[in-house]
């Protein structure tokens, strides 16, 4: 896969971190803005989720039957509509209402992507060119939040979503002129009826099912993550609200580093015999995050350690099992790419609401929710690996 075709796919990739984080810092301002409190502010963000896990499941099959381009150039362009409607909302309600909206276009990105890697890569290859995108993943988190303060602080809130309606625009600009169809002309567009009846079947599709449950619910602990421990950092351990970023960031630079060294991995055994073994090292981190919090250390180094090795075994989980996923769904790859995504969206936003709930004064809440991501996702890898011999479905575990 060629620089070009590379840099306007991660930059797809990016539409969800930066929609998400890049407002992060405004929510006070919002607040004020709009005469209300910040947990009311919260609903835009929890539209944003509702439209990505809604607006997945539809653009699956559209990419099926018309191509990849036309609806990724359909959803991109109402992203950017959104994103302008955002910044002209006068009222909390529009906002809430323009952010649900910019979800349904923002995830087109997100199930073209999948779709257009397993159009142009063998499972391996495509371990790689995920592994690569993790990149953008990874960065992205940490500099929006960065450049969301700088941009509220000098031109206003509404700025934020201007330049996300821009960003949009180049995306657009550089699908338009650079991007491929990649579904190949060889193959029988899939009729929107059978929409339906697809995902009844990718759901009866026992290896599929396990490897997305395994990448959901390891993802699921990266969301526990995120929930939990702007609390353990700053409220439970004094760490410095200003250090956090420094903390948050390292945990990423992990991530990103293990999925670079995940594209070499994979050219010497194939993307399903490291997800196998992994899920036990994320496991086992798990498990000493779990012991270590429940004895409750006065300070805080002894949880980054296991904490630091959970959140950078996804750099290798991730990519691995969204390619075993989508190996072998040809035509039904939007559909495929489409459910993959859902499925791991519901199965992590729980995982985060979830820790909420537990909520104790401690940190034993992330910790748990972390581990039991931990087993169930073992679980996941544990199943997946039967089906496949029950199947007799070739692994994804040969060097290229």
């Amino acid at each position: 896969m060629n620089l070009r075709l590379l840099l306007i796919l991660g930059a797809l990739c990016a539409f969800g971190p930066l929609a998400i984080d890049f407002y992060l810092p405004s929510f006070p301002t919002l607040a004020r803005a709009f005469a209300t409190d910040v947990e009311h502010v919260q609903l835009s963000l929890a539209a944003y989720f509702v439209g990505l896990a809604i607006g997945q499941l539809i653009y699956g099959p559209l990419a099926d039957r018309f191509g990849r381009r036309r609806p990724l150039l359909a959803g991109v362009l109402l992203f950017a509509l959104a994103s302008l409607a955002c910044a002209l909302a006068t009222s909390l309600e529009t906002l809430v209402v323009a952010r649900f909206v910019q979800a349904l276009g923002g995830c087109a990105g997100m199930v073209v992507t999948r779709a257009v890697v397993r159009d142009l890569c063998d499972p391996i290859a495509s371990a790689r060119v995920f592994s690569q995108l993790v990149l953008v993943m990874g960065v992205a988190p940490i500099l929006a939040p960065l450049a969301g303060g700088l941009l509220l602080s000098s031109l206003g809130w509404q700025s934020i979503f201007v330049c996300l309606a821009l960003f949009a625009t180049l995306c657009w600009l550089a699908v338009a002129l650079w991007l491929p169809e990649t579904l190949s002309r060889k193959v029988t567009p899939a009729p929107l009826s059978g929409a339906l009846g697809e995902y009844r079947r990718l759901l009866g599709d026992r290896p599929f099912i396990g490897h997305a449950l395994t990448g959901g619910l390891s993802i699921a602990g990266m969301f526990a993550y995120i929930a939990g421990s702007p609390f353990v950092f700053i409220e439970l351990y004094g760490v410095p609200a200003a250090h956090y970023g420094w903390l948050f960031g390292s945990n990423a630079a992990g991530f990103i580093l293990a999925a670079q060294l995940n594209a070499w991995l994979v050219a010497r055994h194939g993307p399903g015999y490291w997800l196998r073994r992994l899920v036990w090292f994320y496991l086992g981190c798990g498990l000493a995050l779990l012991v270590i919090a429940l004895s409750q250390p006065p300070v805080l180094w002894p949880l980054l350690v296991p904490l630091f090795g959970c959140i950078a075994s996804l750099g290798v989980l991730l990519p691995n099992a969204t390619a075993c996923a989508m190996a072998g769904q040809g035509r039904h790859a939007g559909s495929a790419s489409a459910l993959l995504g859902s499925l791991q969206f519901a199965i992590a936003a729980s995982a985060a609401a979830l820790v909420g709930a537990l909520h104790d004064g401690s940190a034993w809440p992330m910790a748990t929710v972390i581990c039991g991501c931990g087993v169930l996702a073992t679980l996941a890898s544990l199943y997946t690996l039967w089906a496949e011999r029950r199947l007799e479905r070739p692994l994804v575990d040969g060097p290229v």
